[in-house]
């Protein structure tokens, strides 16, 4: 049986590693190192991977191309020479060598990776560094989270219980997760981060400071050159490695260019703190996923016991620093933090190809996933940070009569608004019988995989039709939304919640108001003056709702109004059944209050999919689907992609 090669394919360097006599092991590429550069260009014709294509990146920095990473799961594309290449096959000539280097390291084939991704990356990133393992030649067995690896490694041997802190700054990424780990299990509880945060960042940092001081001391314009720029980041990066070891250092480019015919040099003195102070905004970037992790893991200082750090930044003194205040642990690097994530790739190839026992791996979700329902509401099915394999499904309903078919829009999120999340895709799930509105059941099913890959599909109960979606493509979240998305969730949350409040208040109205007209046609002899009750409060709710500037406490006062109307149908019904001797079983929709008149359980308050009426439907623009209230979802078991499954079923005849 052939090793499983795990691969930390990173933004600036990657690593691999596999399982030696049981243990984790670092392999050497081809010349030697024990970490590969992530970069990739052409010269001569010949294509240059690693070492060689970072070599000469200053002398040709237009067919070099580094941190691709950052562009994963979009339609960017890289200019090499005289051919043009999407972020995957960049990707996939750096693994393409590290599958070389690993088969010539071992004497044996290489078929099986374990490759590792940012814990933020969306499912269209997920995909595309699957693609790159697939154009490589590799067999992707599993896409695992950075922080979830690393632990892997800190923990492999170590059976204690503990809280775990994962610190995860690379070179274009940052990434922060909460875990549990004990007795083999290694369990994330939370997860935060920021795609476009990393030592590049840095770097640049201090490239516009040396770019403006050489404009500023020498009136010399470093941006005309990308060859001059390239020697100024190299230099800025070289600067940026030693202070994380040295109180200061001297930045020394002699003839970096001409200025009215002479010679133009870079001498510069900078210090850790001018250094630390020219990024103190990158710094305070790491404050806020980090925090957001801690809250949604529900741990304070005092419950962590480690905080582990991850990614060649965090070697950075003040990037320590910031993890100990908000942790309250002192930084761990017991682990490599080049060479943690890949150690970890290895172990789950391990534990896949059975090379590893007792290990299960129980990662999550980062961000909310659900889909667009009756007024713009945003409805989740899946939430942020639910373990992952998983699945969760909800029934639907029309919104209109005679309804054939309805939209399915897929939004990721913290918004309670529907568009004001990232728009993952739709479909069509049409062939639904015509039927009064309510009765149909259509259930929207969402699965998650163990490489965190999103599939939708939407099952009508009464034609057996079904139509799916698999969320993969550029359509997905772009590198840096995700974090944006939970800082505008804050940004907004009071406007938001007006706006959901809104949007509860009407559909509970609209419901009741079909409710009620329901129960005055389907009950018998109903009393003139109470008939009249009812139909002057359902006026007064239609006029209330007519009105766009209407209060949300106004529609739910003339709610309430025609709530109580109602119960003077209930009265009546009551009163019939004692004078003939029968027990009071309830008419229609009598028994319930604003949100649960009869037959309505679970109805209200849910749809937004847009679709087209069928015969009879009048001209309703974009017919909608409110929701049942059944719910299916999967938990993890005690094996490795086992899940559970547990049934809330609530029927709406039981609680007429």
């Amino acid at each position: 049986m052939s090793k499983v090669l795990g691969i930390d394919l990173g933004t600036t360097n990657s690593a691999m590693a596999v399982i030696e006599g049981g243990e984790p092991e670092i392999l050497t590429n081809a010349e030697g190192d024990r970490v590969t550069s992530s970069c990739v260009a052409e010269k001569d014709d010949e294509l240059l991977v690693g070492k060689p294509a970072k070599r000469q990146e200053v002398m040709n920095p237009d067919d070099t191309v580094s941190s691709a990473k950052r562009k994963m799961g979009s339609d960017h594309t890289f200019q090499v020479g005289d051919d043009e290449y999407n972020p995957q096959q960049i990707s996939a000539f750096i693994l393409q060598k590290l599958k070389r280097d690993a088969e010539e390291r071992l004497g044996e084939e290489i078929e099986k990776a374990v490759i590792t991704c940012p814990a933020y990356f969306s499912d269209a990133q997920r995909q595309a560094t699957k693609d790159a393992g697939k154009i490589a030649g590799l067999d992707v067995l599993r896409i695992i989270n950075e922080p979830t690896a690393a632990s892997l490694a800190y923990g492999f041997d170590d059976e204690e219980e503990q809280t775990l802190m994962v610190f995860d700054l690379g070179g274009g990424t940052f990434d922060v997760s909460i875990l549990e780990t004990g007795d083999g299990v290694f369990e994330v509880k939370a997860t935060s981060g920021n795609n476009q945060l990393g030592g590049d960042d840095w770097d640049q940092a201090l490239v516009d400071h040396l770019v403006e001081h050489l404009r500023e001391e020498e009136g010399f314009d470093a941006t005309q050159d990308r060859q001059i720029l390239q020697r100024i980041s190299e230099a800025a990066e070289d600067a940026k490695k030693e202070l994380s070891t040295k109180k200061s250092t001297q930045i020394n480019i002699p003839f970096l260019g001409q200025q009215d015919g002479e010679p133009v040099h870079l001498d510069v003195e900078l210090t850790r703190a001018e250094f630390e102070n020219l990024t103190r905004d990158l710094l305070n970037q790491l404050e806020g996923p980090t925090k957001q992790a801690m809250k949604d893991a529900e741990v304070a200082k005092s419950d962590l016991d480690a905080t582990i750090m991850v990614g060649g930044m965090t070697r950075m003194p003040a990037v320590q620093e910031v993890a100990r205040e908000i942790s309250g642990q002192d930084a761990d690097l017991s682990v490599n933090p080049d060479e943690a994530v890949a150690l970890g790739a290895a172990i789950q190839g391990g534990v896949i190809e059975g090379d590893v026992g007792d290990l299960l791996l129980l990662d999550v979700t980062p961000l909310t996933l659900g889909i667009e329902t009756l007024g713009g509401k945003f409805t989740p099915l899946i939430d942020r940070n639910t373990t992952i394999p998983a699945e969760h499904s909800k029934t639907f309903t029309t919104a209109e009569d005679n309804q054939t078919q309805v939209e399915i829009n897929v939004f990721q999120g913290e918004r309670p608004i529907a568009r004001e999340n990232k728009h993952l895709g739709n479909f069509i799930l049409d062939g639904i019988p015509p039927a009064p509105k309510g009765r149909p059941q259509i259930e929207v099913t969402f699965e998650i995989d163990v490489d965190g890959i999103l599939q939708v599909s939407a099952h009508d109960q009464g034609s057996g039709n079904e139509q799916s979606i698999k969320i993969t493509d550029a359509n997905r979240l772009d590198d840096d939304e995700i974090e944006q998305m939970q800082q505008e969730a804050e940004e907004y949350a009071e406007e938001d919640e007006k706006r959901a409040q809104r949007i509860e208040a009407v559909n509970e109205a609209e419901h009741l108001i079909d409710a009620a007209e329901r129960t005055l046609e389907e009950t018998d002899e109903v009393p003139a003056e109470v008939e009249a009750d009812v139909r002057e409060a359902i006026g007064d709710l239609e006029s209330t709702l007519a009105d766009e500037d209407v209060e949300v406490d106004e529609i739910e006062d003339a709610t309430e109004q025609l709530s109580e109307a109602l119960q003077g149908v209930g009265e009546h019904v009551y009163g019939q059944q004692a004078q003939a001797g029968q027990p009071g079983a309830g008419g229609p929709g009598a028994a319930g209050s604003a949100g649960g008149m009869g037959g309505m359980g679970g109805m209200g308050g849910m749809g937004g999919m847009g679709g087209s009426p069928g015969a009879g439907a009048g001209s309703a623009q974009g017919a909608q689907m409110g929701t049942d209230d059944t719910d299916f979802e999967t938990k993890p078991g005690e094996g490795e992609d086992s899940v559970e499954v547990e049934y809330e079923v609530k029927d709406e005849d039981d609680e007429d």
